[in-house]
């Protein structure tokens, strides 16, 4: 897969886990895409009860033509979902995971 289409790829990912809204509480669905910057979020904010939720599900950044996995809190795993897409393992950066247990995985390091 050409790194060029990670950026379309990662959107239509998000935009299709956003639909998906929370079953409890007055909770909106936001995908926050900074395409400058190749920076992509969905966020959860509204109020569940008579508290403020203001959540971040997902994290993913485009750092020197790898895919940055930097925060994931839902049940699908987004690495399976790019490696379902094409998207070599050498091309993804679990960097949720700390920079010296990532070398004990398949993906990329860096």
């Amino acid at each position: 897969m050409d790194p060029k289409s990670y950026s379309e790829l990662i959107q239509r990912i998000l935009t299709e886990h956003a639909r998906h809204k929370p079953s409890y509480g007055d909770i909106e669905v936001e995908t926050i895409f900074d395409l400058q910057h190749d920076r992509y979020q969905i966020v959860h904010m509204g109020w569940h009860h008579q508290r403020r939720v203001h959540q971040c599900l997902m994290h993913i950044d485009i750092r020197n033509h790898k895919i940055w996995i930097l925060h994931n809190t839902i049940e699908h795993e987004l690495d399976t979902e790019l490696l379902d897409e094409g998207v070599p393992k050498t091309d993804i950066v679990l960097g949720f995971c700390p920079p010296e247990l990532r070398s004990f995985s398949d993906f990329a390091v860096q």
